[in-house]
């Protein structure tokens, strides 16, 4: 059993948690130790950023529609769930759930797989991932170049994955780039759960800094980011997530109105 969704202004948001998201991710590596075949998941954590994106491209609120598991990655999202009744909900946010499941990885002998982040990131990031979690079955990494791949070169990949026998893939492209990569392939690798985890591999080999919690918890980790990286970012925080708090103040008006309230 999936956990439930609640519709956010275009996209179904899972209401769930880092525990139910690590169990669930064991039982479908379990399932693939007795069939090999059975379908790929894919995890998308779901930020306003890729809410309002999702709403501008049907295509992409299809990817994220589609996925098993679509986590509430920014506190806005967050917000959202709560208004609409999950007055329990917490965040699920990428670079925590990464490291969850590696905890949980290295104690059961799980492999994965690192693809996406910069050629020099990588290597660090493994070497820390193995010092905070002694004993975790890396199967392998890979950084893919920043353009569109030839067929060729994309076959080439999948035949490199599939030969680690991995059980979990973590994808870290950024929004929308790891959600559609995820779509494209899942059905790529049978059996493997591929989780989209954004900046997590710059966070954890120490590239680019997190938000200090207090901000995280007040939903302004879009600000730190944006100082952090504004040439990069001014467009996703000024012109797009913006956008996010009116279309869902219009959602609950509209709910309250339907409902009678």
């Amino acid at each position: 059993m999936l956990p439930a969704k609640q519709f956010v202004v275009s996209v179904g948001i899972s209401k769930t948690s880092y525990a139910e998201v690590v169990e669930l991710c064991r039982r479908w590596i379990s399932e693939r130790a007795v069939n090999a075949n059975v379908p790929a998941r894919y995890i998308c954590v779901t930020s306003a950023h890729g809410v309002i994106l999702a709403r501008d491209d049907p295509s992409f609120a299809e990817i994220l529609n589609s996925a098993d598991i679509a986590t509430p990655d920014g506190m806005p999202v967050v917000w959202a769930l709560r208004s609409f009744g999950s007055t329990g909900q917490q965040r699920v946010y990428g670079p925590t759930l990464m490291l969850e499941l590696c905890r949980s990885a290295a104690e059961r002998g799980h492999r994965v797989y690192l693809y996406g982040g910069h050629a020099d990131v990588l290597p660090i990031l493994e070497k820390r991932l193995r010092q905070q979690f002694p004993g975790l079955p890396i199967a392998g990494r890979y950084s893919p170049p920043f353009r569109a791949l030839s067929r060729p070169e994309d076959e080439a990949i999948q035949e490199m994955i599939r030969n680690a026998d991995t059980d979990l893939i973590f994808v870290g492209l950024s929004t929308p780039k790891q959600e559609r990569w995820m779509f494209e392939h899942r059905h790529a690798f049978p059996g493997v759960t591929m989780i989209g985890v954004g900046a997590a591999f710059d966070f954890h080999a120490g590239r680019m800094p997190q938000a200090p919690a207090w901000m995280q918890r007040r939903g302004l980790e879009w600000l730190f980011r944006l100082i952090s990286e504004p040439r990069r970012l001014w467009r996703r925080y000024l012109l797009v997530t913006p956008r996010f708090l009116p279309l869902w103040g219009l959602q609950r008006l509209k709910t309250k109105r339907e409902s009678g309230v």
